[in-house]
């Protein structure tokens, strides 16, 4: 089984990367492994301390979906400013971004609006293995991501309609449309700066501020992205910015005013410390 032996100046946990909610095709056993699919490749991990070990996939894949190569020292040094993201930053230590392909990011965060994460992961599944290619390991099937064009073609309407996506069903036929008739479109976002690429992703059929947030930090790393939902609005209010009035609808204005102040007070990596003080979360319930 191949493994990877990292360094003490680079920090992961596996544990932390896959379970904090920002991916939704992993799956852990009981005996402390992850098995997912990414990019057409079944891929199981274990860690036992500073070794990670992995099958279905080479070590620069690995190194390049876990972001191996960011100083994660540096940036979580830069980010630590004050006791609230010191603490979540020692809770979840070792939480790297994962880079995910851009139109299955895209995909799932059109499925995430207003619902939780094991909705998603169940949305997300079916659509794999309605429009996806099924991938054989012994007596288990996987199924790889669609691309677009699998859902985007004629005759697939009565499938699509199987897939349990409620109102967001129309959104990710019509993006999936838009996208399979622009195909350089990841590639003209990545680039464009953080503001821009965000308007063009609201162009999509049903890209909202969060989800665009999300897409860029996830898939195109823009770590200025700082997606918020409930979760971090009440985190916000309680520990930086207090004047927001309690547990409303999150509006237009709140949101931009959320994350110009995460952008000043974190840095230019705020959206790592968005993941820390999300992933944390659960310490902060009140």
């Amino acid at each position: 089984m191949p493994r990877i032996t990292l360094g003490n100046d680079e920090p992961f946990s596996l544990d932390q990367t896959l379970g904090c909610g920002q991916v939704f095709r992993w799956n852990h056993s009981p005996d402390g492994s992850w098995t997912g699919v990414a990019s057409g490749k079944v891929i199981r991990c274990r860690q036992k301390g500073r070794t990670l070990s992995f099958t279905g996939v080479d070590e620069p894949f690995i190194r390049h979906y876990f972001s191996f190569d960011l100083d994660l020292l540096a940036i979580l040094e830069s980010v630590d400013r004050d006791p609230f993201i010191h603490a979540a930053i020692g809770q979840c230590r070792g939480l790297r971004l994962i880079r995910q392909p851009p139109w299955e990011c895209l995909c799932s965060y059109i499925c995430a609006t207003n619902t939780n994460i094991p909705a998603i992961r169940r949305r997300v599944a079916t659509l794999a293995q309605q429009f996806g290619d099924a991938i054989q390991e012994g007596e288990n099937t996987f199924f790889s991501f669609p691309d677009p064009s699998r859902i985007s073609c004629t005759g697939t309407a009565s499938a699509l309609a199987e897939c349990g996506l409620g109102y967001r069903e129309p959104y990710v036929f019509k993006t999936a449309c838009d996208t399979t008739a622009h195909e350089t479109w990841a590639e003209n976002i990545a680039a464009l700066p953080y503001e821009e690429a965000r308007r063009e992703l609201m162009k999509f059929s049903g890209i909202g501020p969060k989800a665009a947030d999300c897409v860029l930090l996830f898939s195109f790393q823009t770590f200025e992205a700082f997606p918020v939902d409930v979760w971090i609005r009440r985190i916000m209010r309680e520990h930086y910015l207090p004047e927001l009035p309690p547990d409303t609808a999150l509006t237009t204005r709140e949101y931009d005013a959320i994350r110009t102040f995460a952008r000043k007070h974190f840095g230019p990596y705020c959206g790592i410390a968005q993941e820390y003080i999300y992933a944390a979360r659960e310490g902060s319930k009140t």
